[in-house]
């Protein structure tokens, strides 16, 4: 009798473990799969500093530091605006990204573009991200142009506008730490420097951290995912 007790105490806490194994598996699937994340934008992003001390390297560096598990991927091009940013979407926002950073917008700014051609571009950047259940933080931009002050007010309620229709996570100015500080602006006046760089992440760094949770699966996600 005793022995049969003893066998059936053995199967249960044999079971119990086995149990508590595959949900401690499935989580910690979940927690440290690596969020792949784009960052998408003009000159500001592909930075005119050594690779290193770019925007998307020096946030990745910070995420790390968190303990997030996260790659980041610099697909800024100089001279991008919106439209052609929309042009090449799908080449650097591959199905496999889990979010972007959409940080277009200044290079048609400063170049006195209307901001109805940027955000009707911004626009379909969205719908496609947003039909490919890609999360996304939208980042405005301020800029001093020779546009006038309605110029700037317009692409702030651009910025401001799109955010709210799409209902993804945004940061009005990505260059706000830089913008007044000549300390952290390359020679060229316009550019941040690296010490530039590194505050802007130090600023943008919460709303990412926000962005990875959206975009980072559950484990429901996980199961469904085809067996390989």
């Amino acid at each position: 009798m005793k022995s049969e007790l003893g066998n059936r105490v053995a199967v249960i806490v044999i079971t119990l473990c086995s149990v508590l194994a595959w949900a401690t598996s499935n989580n910690v699937r979940a927690d440290n799969r690596m969020v792949k994340i784009v960052m998408i934008g003009d000159s500001l992003t592909e930075g005119k500093v050594p690779e290193i001390d770019r925007i998307p390297i020096q946030l990745e560096f910070a995420l790390k530091a968190k303990g997030q598990s996260v790659s980041v991927t610099n697909a800024g091009v100089g001279g991008d605006s919106a439209a052609k940013g929309l042009a090449r979407l799908n080449r650097v926002v591959t199905d496999d990204t889990d979010a972007v950073i959409l940080a277009l917008g200044w290079w048609d700014m400063v170049r006195g573009l209307d901001p109805n051609v940027t955000q009707t571009a911004l626009a379909a950047i969205l719908d496609n991200l947003e039909a490919r259940k890609i999360a996304v933080l939208l980042c405005g931009v301020r800029a001093h142009t020779n546009f006038g002050d309605e110029h700037e007010k317009a692409f702030a309620a651009m910025f401001a506008g799109l955010s709210h229709k799409y209902n993804v996570l945004f940061f009005p100015a990505i260059n706000e730490a830089v913008l007044d500080n000549a300390e952290l602006k390359a020679v060229d006046g316009l550019h941040p420097n690296a010490a530039g760089n590194k505050a802007i992440v130090a600023q943008i760094l919460p709303t990412i951290e926000a962005l990875i949770d959206r975009a980072r699966p559950t484990d429901r996600d996980l199961n469904a995912l085809p067996k390989r």
